[in-house]
C-alpha cells in the first residue's frame, strides 16, 4: 500500500499524478515512481524517498504521457529499493499499481516462472503484472484479462493496470482496498483516495467491494462481483483540503492540535442543544434502534480503539447499557457469541482500516441488530457499509498521529451516550450535567493548550530517556493508554500504559531514576486510590510527571512535576486530558529530531492486515 493515482486523458497527466501522490503523502511512505504511455511506449521512473525525488527525476527526462498511473508505496513485501517501488512491469508493456497484500504471490510467482516470465522485485504486486500479461495473450481485452485474473488472486487489493498497446485504457478492481473514480470533462482518473483528485474533479463514483472497471476519456464501464455490470452513484463531494497549508505551524501535527477547540465546536454544532440532542444525530432510523440496544460491541484499531475503550467507561456509567470493545484484528479472527439485540459501533478516522472493515462486514453476517460507523471521511467503505454513521467533522488530518480524529470521536460518543441513555431512564441531572459539559468543551481545551510552554520545559527532561509508564484509572486509563501510543509513535522512545492499580502486580520492577512515570489525575472519586499508586513509585525512587486537577492538592518536589490542568466536569476529563498528554509526545519528539509528521514505518490510513 499506500497511494494510488492515476489518469486518461488528451493533456499530459504528469503534474496532475504527481500532485496526486503529494495530496497524500501525509499518509505515510518510502518509495513512489510513474508509469506514463507516450506514442506507443511505456516510461517508468521510481524512486526511493520523497516524492521530490521523483519529480525531480521526471523533469529531467521531460517526462510526458496522456495515460499514466502513480504510486507511493509503504513496504509490505521487500525492502526499500527503486526495484521493489511501484509501477511494476511485465513484457515492457503492462504496468500496475497496487495497494493490499496477494497472499497466494509465492504461489503464482511459482506458477509463473515455470512459464517463462523472469521477477525483479521481492513484490507480491509484480506477479499481478505478469498474470495479466499471461492472461491477456487469450483474451479480447486488458478488461477481460483483468476478470479472468481477478479469482486468482487471494487477498486485498486495488490495482490500476495499464496496457502500452491500448492506451486510451485504464482497468481497474477492487477488493478489501479502496479506490474511487474521478469524472472530468473528456478525461477521467482513478485514485485511491478522493483528496488525490481534488484539483481536477469534484465528481466521484465510489467503487464497491469486488468492482472491476474499464476507465477511458469519456466512459466507465463498472463490472460487479457478480459478473454483471452495474452503475454506482455519482457523488459531488464538498471536501476541503487544507494538505498545503500549514497555518503558520511548524508541523501538521502541532496545529491539528491547535485546532481542537474549533473542530470540537464544528462536531457539535447543530447536533447539541440544551434541551438535548437533536433527533437522528446518527443517521435515519438511529432513534428506533437505540430504543432496542441492550449491549453494545465497540471494534476498532489503535488511537480509535482508545476511544472506544473510553466510551466503555461512559457507555455502561452513564448510559446504563453493557458494552466491550475489541481491537479489530483480534475480532474477526476468533469466534464470537452475540448477544441479544446488539448494536455493533466501528470506530476509523479514515474509514478504510483493513481489518476494521473485516471486521464489520464479519459482523454484519453474524446477527447484530444494527453497525454504527463513528468516521471522519464521508463516502468511506466504513460508512457505506454501516446502517447508521456518525460523522465527527474533524477535517482533514494530515498528520500519522491521530489527535484531532481522537477528541472529536470521544466528543461523539459523549452524544451517544445522551442518545441511548434517554432510553433507558438516565436521570435528567446527569443528561444536563453532560449537556452543560459539552458546552462548555471547547473553551477547556483552549484554556489546556495554554499549557504548552510549561510542558515544552518539562519535555527536556525527556531528552536521554528510552522508556516510560503512563498510569490512568478509570476512564482515564485509555488516555494514559493513548499517551504512550503518542509519545511512541513520533519519539520513538518506548512506552507503555497501565491502570495503576495494576502497579503492585509487575510494573513497579521497572520503576528507577530513568523510567519517568507520567500520571494523569483529575480531580474524581478515584483520586486518593491514586495517590496511593503515586506513593508506590515514589518509594522506590521513580520520576514522575502528574497532570492534575488543581485541587486534586499534588505538588511539585525533587522527585514530582506537577502541570495544573484547567479544571473540568468529570464527563469531559479524558477528552481535556488529552491535550496535555498530546503535546508532551510533540516537544519530545522535536527534542529527538524525529520526523513528527511522518514517523518511520507508519502509515495514516492502514489499508492492509
Amino acid at each position: 500500500m499506500c497511494g494510488i493515482v492515476g489518469a486518461v486523458a488528451e493533456r499530459n497527466v504528469v503534474q496532475i499524478l504527481l500532485e496526486g501522490l503529494r495530496r497524500l503523502e501525509y499518509r505515510g511512505y518510502d518509495s513512489s515512481g510513474v508509469a506514463l504511455i507516450h506514442n506507443e511506449s511505456l516510461n517508468v521512473t521510481r524512486r526511493v524517498g520523497k516524492v521530490k525525488e521523483l519529480s525531480d527525476a521526471i523533469n529531467d527526462v521531460n517526462g510526458v504521457g496522456a495515460t499514466g498511473i502513480a504510486h507511493t508505496r509503504w513496504a509490505t513485501h521487500g525492502g526499500v529499493t527503486e526495484a521493489n517501488a511501484h509501477p511494476h512491469i511485465s513484457e515492457d508493456r503492462f504496468a500496475v499499481v497496487h495497494n493490499g497484500i496477494i497472499e497466494n504471490h509465492k504461489t503464482l510467482r511459482s506458477d509463473l516462472t515455470s512459464k517463462g516470465y523472469a521477477f525483479n522485485s521481492d513484490t507480491d504486486t509484480e506477479t499481478i503484472a505478469h498474470t495479466i500479461a499471461e492472461l491477456r495473450k487469450n483474451t479480447d481485452s486488458l478488461l477481460q484479462a483483468v476478470l479472468q485474473a481477478v479469482p486468482t488472486f487471494h487477498g486485498a487489493y486495488g490495482t490500476v493496470i495499464i496496457d502500452k498497446h491500448d492506451p486510451s485504457t485504464m482497468v481497474v478492481a477492487r477488493s478489501g482496498s479502496p479506490l474511487v473514480i474521478g469524472l472530468g470533462i473528456g478525461e477521467n482518473f482513478i485514485a485511491s483516495d478522493q483528496m488525490a483528485l481534488l484539483p481536477v474533479t469534484r465528481r466521484f463514483i465510489f467503487l464497491e467491494e469486488g468492482d472491476v472497471a474499464e476507465i477511458t476519456r469519456t466512459t466507465v464501464k463498472i463490472i460487479a462481483a457478480d459478473g454483471q455490470e452495474a452503475k454506482r452513484d455519482i457523488v459531488e463531494s464538498n471536501v476541503e483540503h487544507d494538505a498545503g497549508d500549514k497555518a503558520g505551524y511548524r508541523h501538521y501535527m502541532l496545529k491539528e492540535i491547535y485546532e481542537q477547540p474549533a473542530v470540537i465546536r464544528n462536531t457539535l454544532a447543530g447536533r447539541v442543544s440544551p434541551d438535548g440532542i437533536a433527533e437522528d444525530v446518527f443517521g435515519e432510523g438511529s432513534e428506533a434502534v437505540f430504543a432496542k440496544t441492550e449491549h453494545i460491541k465497540i471494534i476498532a484499531c489503535g488511537t480509535s480503539y482508545h476511544s472506544g475503550m473510553t466510551a466503555k467507561y461512559w457507555l455502561e456509567a452513564y448510559a446504563g447499557v453493557s458494552c466491550d470493545v475489541e481491537i479489530a484484528s483480534e475480532f474477526r479472527y476468533r469466534k464470537s457469541v452475540v448477544k441479544p439485540n446488539s448494536l455493533l459501533i466501528t470506530i476509523s478516522q479514515s474509514g478504510e482500516t483493513a481489518d476494521t472493515l473485516a471486521a464489520l462486514k464479519l459482523a454484519k453476517e453474524s446477527g447484530y441488530m444494527s453497525s454504527l460507523a463513528i468516521c471522519n471521511v464521508d463516502g468511506s467503505s466504513l460508512v457505506r457499509e454501516s446502517s447508521l454513521s456518525f460523522m465527527t467533522r474533524a477535517g482533514a488530518e494530515i498528520g500519522v498521529a491521530s489527535t484531532k480524529a481522537f477528541t472529536t470521536q470521544l466528543a461523539g460518543f459523549l452524544m451517544l451516550v445522551l442518545a441511548i441513555g434517554k432510553h433507558n431512564k438516565m436521570p435528567e441531572e446527569l443528561q444536563k450535567s453532560i449537556l452543560q459539559a459539552l458546552a462548555e468543551l471547547p473553551s477547556k481545551l483552549e484554556e489546556t493548550l495554554t499549557l504548552a510552554d510549561e510542558i515544552d520545559q518539562l519535555a527536556e527532561e525527556f531528552s536521554d530517556k528510552h522508556h516510560s509508564l503512563f498510569l490512568g484509572r478509570g476512564d482515564q486509563y485509555p488516555i494514559a493508554m493513548e499517551g504512550a501510543l503518542k509519545l511512541k509513535e513520533i519519539s520513538y522512545i518506548h512506552a507503555e500504559a497501565y491502570a495503576s492499580g495494576e502497579l503492585k502486580h509487575g510494573p513497579l520492577a521497572l520503576i528507577d531514576a530513568d523510567m519517568p512515570v507520567i500520571v494523569v489525575a483529575p480531580n474524581n472519586e478515584l483520586l486518593e486510590k491514586l495517590k496511593s499508586n503515586v506513593e508506590e513509585v515514589r518509594a522506590r525512587g521513580g520520576i514522575m510527571y502528574v497532570f492534575a486537577d488543581k485541587d486534586a492538592h499534588f505538588e511539585s518536589d525533587e522527585t514530582m512535576r506537577v502541570v495544573n490542568v484547567p479544571h473540568c466536569m468529570e464527563s469531559i476529563a479524558p477528552i481535556v486530558y488529552t491535550i496535555p498528554l498530546q503535546l508532551l509526545s510533540y516537544y519530545v519528539a522535536l527534542i529527538k529530531g524525529t520526523d513528527v509528521d511522518q514517523p518511520r514505518n507508519l502509515a495514516k490510513s492502514v489499508t492492509v492486515e
